[in-house]
């Protein structure tokens, strides 16, 4: 699959991404089921979120992320401080990819997921929407990078603390 908004193989990318990590009381987190569209039959379980576009603060890119790729709507102001900031590099779509990360944990009951918003090459290599506890995802080897399960017991930690004080 060849998509015009990738750019070409060999490429290095750097970007800035906004991440939201949606917690139910019952402390499962919803992660994105998908895949690298050269490597469709490797797929993985990641975060919420994208890239920082010209003009928007990371909190406002949280927000339309949010709304964006699940269809749930919340105010950039409610997202709170972040919960984590990382830099990671992998590969995909044949690009080396260098991306800073800013995590917003949120707390959320009985919401309704919905990919009606996303765009064509999310539509194209995003199967599924799940809820994971930290442990049952790393069990499984399927997390995108190494570090989403620490991230997962991150979000729940931080909105523990939000409602204790």
């Amino acid at each position: 699959m060849t998509d015009s908004r990738l750019p070409p193989p060999g490429t290095v990318v750097r970007r800035t991404t906004a991440r939201v990590l949606p917690v139910r009381p019952d402390g499962k987190v919803l992660l994105l089921h998908g895949w690298d569209p050269l490597r469709p039959n490797t797929p993985y379980w990641f975060t919420i979120g994208g890239g920082v576009e010209a003009g928007e603060t990371v909190t406002q890119a949280a927000s339309r992320e949010l709304r964006e790729e699940v269809g749930i709507l919340l105010p950039a102001e409610s997202l709170g401080e972040p919960v984590a900031t990382n830099t990671i590099e992998f590969e995909w779509g044949g690009c080396q990819i260098v991306q800073h990360q800013t995590f917003f944990a949120v707390g959320v009951d009985g919401v309704e997921v919905s990919f009606a918003n996303q765009e064509e090459l999310e539509l194209a290599t995003i199967s599924d929407h799940g809820w994971w506890h930290s442990d049952e995802l790393e069990a499984t080897g399927q997390a995108a990078h190494v570090t989403i399960p620490g991230l997962l017991r991150q979000a729940v930690s931080a909105l523990e603390l939000r409602r204790a004080s």
